[in-house]
């Protein structure tokens, strides 16, 4: 029975990392695959030193959408998140209040460079979780996930509302 349970865990924890590792394939590419696609205003993509990742979002953009955000949600596809976008960078926070599920929230600024990362925001927190100064985008997306594949400071976001002269997105 022992040695049951135990080739049961090994195998619930290597099919775990496989998932992971599909996920983590799925999302980032060392071909250039998603620093070619079209930009698309339901999509946001993500560069940085040895990765590239593409999330499905929300888009919130103006004041009703930014207020409720993603609170009152049990679960978010892992490849999916929320865009927050607002018409001059400034500084901004947030609180958890009202979220149900674990975020990483990536920080940027007008240009679409990450200046901030926080990972794991704690469900229905009510602590100010700030992004600091100089903050015109933001990206939720589920807790950890940041960590896991490497987004840091410094990374570059590309979406049709980011207008940056550093990855912008192909106007025709």
């Amino acid at each position: 029975m022992g040695s049951s349970v135990a080739g049961l865990i090994g195998w619930r924890r290597a099919t775990r990392i496989c998932k992971t590792f599909l996920f983590s394939l799925i999302l980032t590419t060392a071909s250039g695959a998603v620093a070619q696609a079209d930009c698309r205003a339901d999509q946001v993509e993500l560069r940085w030193p040895g990765g590239q990742a593409r999330f499905s979002v929300e888009l919130a953009d103006d004041e009703a959408e930014r207020a409720r955000g993603l609170m009152h949600r049990e679960t978010m596809p892992r490849s999916a998140g929320m865009l927050f976008a607002y018409e001059t960078p400034r500084r901004a926070q947030f609180w958890m209040k009202n979220t149900l599920i674990p975020l990483d929230m990536i920080f940027a600024d007008q240009q679409g460079v990450v200046t901030r990362v926080h990972s794991n925001a704690i469900p229905q927190d009510t602590t100010v979780i700030d992004g600091g100064d100089g903050v015109q985008f933001v990206l939720e997306i589920n807790g950890g996930l940041a960590k896991r594949l490497g987004i840091t400071a410094g990374a570059e976001l590309r979406h049709p509302k980011i207008a940056s002269s550093l990855w912008a997105c192909d106007v025709e």
